[in-house]
């Protein structure tokens, strides 16, 4: 790949070594079903990444459950608890659309759990919501996607827990960036992602915490031990168990980003931005930024014309720029159109986080400049 790539929160480049692995699973690519020597390979190595997964969390292997992705395993964990009697949900302000639309799809209660300034989440007003009526379903992100902001899971779980309710954490975005655990974090369930780790796209899981089960949402035959129909994807699936597996070992260089972040976070803002977030626990390898007078489509387009490829705040559609959820949130509705998402991984350098903010300062100077001139010429 050519230029910058600082999309890893989007979706982070496949590890060489997830690439090999897949290749030797698609040469050699049985039914896991199947009882003949193929098949059986082929179930060794959904195993052997089942536990892969697990390890990575610090779960039981047989508490992982294989999907199509992180979205998938978000619903899962949503209609599991619907399932096992929970009648009303609690969802964090800035959670993945994923989350919230799975929650409002749901056709049961929904209270939205606001966050303050910096993005996270109100631990005063969560216990305010958990005395409500009715069993909750409490859904709150481990990292937020676009700010990567850090909530405080063990302390919500402990009132979660003390309220007789079921705490769903996605920790598809904190997974291989900071330590994850099932035993620290005291969730209920947990959702993970093959392509935020390295892995490939369109494979997730759904992690159970003790005493919890899930209910099958896609219905057929009995794969995942019933609770997820259809053909296990073994090529994926070895892939996921692989980037898993260099996920664990590499979490002490994932802090390596911090010092890098931040000397690309002083540049941008003193050259004007704005850093979202920048007050609260962070993930190390994550910057937003924006500003009030300059758009993110039109940013990104800049910076990928000087070879810098990040990811905006917020998504254009049909030449509309749509706030960032994240920003409006945290209450700073003017800066929800201008945000811009910087994010690295196992391949980024310092050099690379360093021509990003000369990049975008550049185009900010160059931006300003503009809207100088226009200013004079209708003056």
């Amino acid at each position: 790949m050519t230029g910058v790539y600082l999309d890893y929160n989007a979706s982070a480049l496949v590890r060489p070594e997830v690439q090999a692995a897949m290749v030797e699973a698609l040469a050699d690519n049985g039914n896991p079903s199947a009882v003949h020597a193929a098949g059986r390979r082929a179930r060794a190595r959904v195993e052997t990444a089942r536990a892969r997964l697990a390890n990575l969390v610090g779960a039981d292997a047989q508490s992982v459950i294989f999907s199509s992705g992180g979205t998938e395993s978000n619903a899962q964990a949503i209609a599991s608890a619907l399932a096992a009697g929970f009648d009303r949900l609690i969802v964090c302000a800035s959670e993945h659309p994923c989350v919230a639309e799975a929650a409002m799809a749901s056709g049961k209660p929904v209270k939205v759990l606001p966050v303050d300034s910096q993005g996270v989440i109100d631990l005063g007003k969560l216990s305010e919501l958990l005395r409500g009526p009715g069993k909750p379903v409490v859904a709150i992100h481990h990292a937020n996607n676009e700010s990567g902001v850090i909530e405080p899971i063990r302390e919500a779980a402990i009132l979660v827990r003390e309220a007789g309710g079921w705490l769903h954490v996605d920790a598809i975005q904190s997974a291989g960036k900071i330590p994850v655990s099932m035993g620290a974090l005291k969730p209920d369930t947990l959702t993970l992602s093959a392509h935020k780790l390295g892995g490939p796209q369109g494979v997730g899981a759904l992690v159970l915490g003790d005493g919890r089960s899930a209910v099958s949402i896609v219905r057929g035959a009995g794969q995942e031990r019933g609770l997820r129909a259809g053909t296990e994807n073994v090529p994926g699936i070895h892939g996921f168990g692989v980037a898993a597996d260099c996920a664990a070992r590499d979490l002490p260089l994932a802090e390596a980003h911090r010092a890098w972040r931040d000397a690309a976070e002083a540049a941008v803002e003193a050259a004007g931005a704005t850093i979202i977030g920048k007050g609260a626990p962070r993930l190390p390898n994550t910057l937003f930024l924006s500003v009030a007078d300059w758009d993110s489509p039109q940013a990104l387009i800049v910076l990928d014309l000087d070879g810098i490829m990040v990811s905006a705040g917020s998504a254009c559609s049909s030449g509309k720029t749509k706030p960032s959820r994240t920003i409006v949130a945290m209450g700073r509705m003017d800066l929800a159109t201008g945000g811009v998402r910087v994010s690295g991984g196992w391949g980024t350098t310092q050099d690379d986080w360093s021509r990003f903010a000369e990049a975008w300062t550049r185009a900010y100077k160059a931006h300003r400049g503009r809207q100088s001139a226009r200013v004079k010429e209708t003056a």
